[in-house]
């Protein structure tokens, strides 16, 4: 298909992998293990942390999705290495 070897389809992996790292580093900030941590549960103190805590699970979803198509994206463009 013509998308992958465009430059569509490298800007395309390139913003999923952005998305891939924040969502990454949310869903470590998130986790429901580390809220007796030193770091987050500090940031318990804060609403806006309470708020972006309640969504943890719907973060992990944006992350998989965004794993998926970054994936697609890339084997599309690059080919299987194997």
């Amino acid at each position: 298909m013509e998308i992958f070897q465009s430059i569509v389809g490298a800007r395309v992996i390139f913003v999923l992998g952005i998305i891939n790292l924040v969502t990454g580093i949310l869903i470590a900030l998130t986790c429901r293990c580390a809220a007796g941590s030193k770091v987050t549960g500090k940031l318990l103190q804060y609403a806006g942390y309470k708020r972006l805590f309640g969504y943890h699970c719907y973060i992990w979803w944006v992350f998989w999705a965004s794993v998926i198509i970054h994936a697609i994206f890339a084997i599309g463009l690059l080919g299987n290495p194997f």
